[in-house]
């Protein structure tokens, strides 16, 4: 798209300079200055960089299933129990450590990486995006308007609702009785997630203090058949 191009990582080197952009993103104190786990090397690495000066501009990774069967060697489910999910029946993929340069302030550069996920999705015929979406800081009472929207509209059905495994919980949907305000719960929701539920994306009941990457993070999914059709076919129209 225009300034931007997405591909995915062809090289260890590659791989090496999308941890490097994670690392500076997520704030993360270790002496390596690199955010590194064992599902990098399981991953395809999406990279999003700028034509004209060749920089690393937004990156996330990408690990596929052909259905749910599998989904406890997700990331996600570190976290949380997905027995749940296990009976989808379709492709899925779990999409994780999304970020921008926060030196970048050009909404084309989150396009193009929404651009790129959606051709992935159409080549592949998935059916359920899902992953952890982040607050940033583990300190719930900055968001309690956000967990109010998201307890209140937002709670994964029933049918795929992801049960506790995590000792550290903050379980909103029953724990919290605030009413919500919602142009300050907007104000506060993470960009990512704010993007996932404009396009129908549900959440678990319950968010994970993660004091490794000192975040509170929620389980997401998103169907892409209840994607709203002008939002789909907008990001058809830049893939």
């Amino acid at each position: 798209m225009g300034r931007y191009r997405a591909r995915f990582a062809t090289s260890q080197s590659e791989v090496l300079a999308a941890q490097v952009l994670r690392h500076q993103c997520f704030n993360l104190l270790n002496k390596v200055e690199l955010d590194i786990d064992d599902f990098d090397t399981i991953c395809q690495h999406v990279l999003i960089e700028n034509l004209k000066t060749k920089k690393l501009t937004c990156c996330y990774r990408i690990l596929s299933f052909e259905n749910g069967k599998n989904i406890s060697n997700s990331y996600s489910a570190q976290f949380y129990d997905l027995k749940a999910i296990e009976s989808y029946p379709k492709p899925m993929i779990e999409v994780g450590r999304f970020c921008i340069d926060p030196e970048v302030n050009d909404p084309s550069v989150a396009l193009t990486a929404w651009a790129a996920l959606a051709q992935i999705v159409g080549q592949s015929q998935t059916e359920l995006l899902f992953g952890c979406s982040s607050f940033e800081g583990i300190d719930k009472r900055r968001y309690l308007d956000s967990f109010a929207l998201l307890r209140d509209r937002y709670i994964a059905p029933v049918r795929w609702r992801p049960q506790i495994k995590s000792a550290k919980i903050f379980c909103y949907s029953k724990d919290l009785n605030y009413k919500v305000d919602k142009k300050k719960a907007l104000l506060n929701m993470p960009p990512l997630l704010k993007t996932y539920l404009s396009m129908g994306a549900w959440v678990s009941d319950h968010a994970v203090v993660d004091l490794n990457m000192k975040t509170l993070h929620l389980f997401t999914g998103m169907e892409i058949s209840k994607i709203p059709k002008s939002r789909k076919q907008f990001l058809l129209r830049l893939a």
